[in-house]
């Protein structure tokens, strides 16, 4: 009896114990329980300002960028096109300057001539004119570097048709006649005015000593016959004015 008694008392006192440590625990997972519960408020809380930073910065990031629109390859219309920042890359056209309407040129009109003084002549054509072309206007152009070193007045420099002669030679046994040679001549005109009278002898000494071989010098007043030269006769084409005219 004593035996079961102390065998009971022993379970008793085992059971107890179990009981007491079982509550031990149950208290501290309790306690463990509550702090990670307390641990975990406080990190999501960290994790949600986190988030709100993070939000915060990336908003302001794309406000600064500026957008790019993605190309849309199938449904781009004409309007998007023209609205993308490529277009009119390319073009050239309206760099250029705008084309003027050409006027018509006036017809050439001949100017005044200057009167003669006592002291001063008026217009004069010194006419330069040979059979080769070179020649001639090397000698023009030394004519008209001479007037403008001696501060003579130069009014105009300008070139005469060329003229055409055929030399035409006769058969010994006959009377038909052939084309032997054609012979073109080169006429060049430097226009002076106001030309002193004092001054005008010393200066055509100077043309004459520095005058080349087949080279044909002249000195004459402007007239307006010498202004028709210039020009090109046509007959043709007076022919046809005159019939539209009468």
């Amino acid at each position: 009896m004593c035996l079961k008694i102390n065998f009971e008392l022993k379970c008793r006192r085992i059971t107890e114990s179990h009981r007491s440590s079982l509550c031990v625990l149950i208290g501290r997972n309790k306690r463990k329980t509550k702090r990670s519960g307390a641990m975990n408020n406080v990190l999501r809380k960290v994790s949600f300002t986190q988030q709100a930073f993070v939000l915060n910065q990336a908003l302001t990031i794309c406000r600064a960028t500026p957008s790019i629109r993605p190309p849309l390859w199938g449904t781009t219309s004409l309007n998007n096109y023209k609205t993308m920042p490529t277009h009119g890359i390319g073009r050239w056209r309206h760099l250029l300057p705008k084309d003027t309407p050409k006027k018509k040129k006036d017809k050439l009109q001949m100017k005044q001539t200057i009167a003669v003084t006592d002291t001063a002549y008026g217009t004069l054509n010194v006419k330069v004119s040979g059979y080769d072309m070179t020649v001639v206007e090397h000698y023009s152009q030394y004519i008209h570097n001479l007037c403008n070193q001696l501060g003579i007045k130069v009014a105009e420099s300008y070139a005469l048709p060329t003229k055409t002669t055929e030399v035409m030679l006769m058969q010994e046994q006959g009377t038909k006649m052939y084309v032997d040679a054609i012979l073109k001549t080169h006429e060049r005109v430097v226009q002076l005015s106001s030309l002193d009278a004092t001054l005008c002898p010393i200066l055509m000494e100077v043309f004459l000593k520095n005058q080349p071989e087949g080279v044909q010098l002249s000195v004459k007043e402007h007239t307006e016959a010498d202004f028709q030269a210039r020009f090109k006769a046509r007959p043709e084409l007076e022919g046809l004015m005159a019939q539209l005219n009468q």
